[in-house]
């Protein structure tokens, strides 16, 4: 966000900022989005596992970050349906695309998930 004449202010206090509006942005998913509650609980679940299965750094790495990826489309995809639905309720076939879209990202992230895990761990198992 910029400040009253339009710049963002320089130095720590524009990290400040920025690590402020991060956290509301957070919370707000936390507060408002189911799905991102159960992403953020398969995530602590997860993680810890990953860090234990996975045999090197870029193992753990690829694990987790996969998991973080997941987190993160979904925070932009509630953010495009936040703006959507700030324009009202009524149907609009592009809100409906801009919607099942960002689900569609979300869903991609997921099976990239299932895809890293998967190529990580099915070799051990064979």
């Amino acid at each position: 966000m910029a400040d009253e004449v339009g710049h963002l202010p320089r130095g720590p206090a524009r990290i400040l900022k920025a690590t402020v509006w991060s956290m509301q942005g957070l919370r707000a998913a936390w507060l408002h989005e189911s799905s991102f509650r159960l992403e953020v609980y398969l995530f602590v679940l997860l993680a810890p596992l990953a860090l234990w299965l996975g045999d090197s750094g870029v193992e753990r790495a690829l694990m987790i970050g996969s998991m973080l990826l997941v987190l993160g489309v979904e925070l932009l995809n509630s953010a495009v349906e936040a703006v959507i639905e700030r324009y009202g309720p009524e149907h609009h076939e592009l809100a409906g695309r801009a919607k099942d879209m960002g689900s569609a990202a979300v869903f991609v992230m997921m099976m990239n998930v299932l895809l890293c895990w998967g190529l990580i761990l099915a070799p051990r198992w064979t």
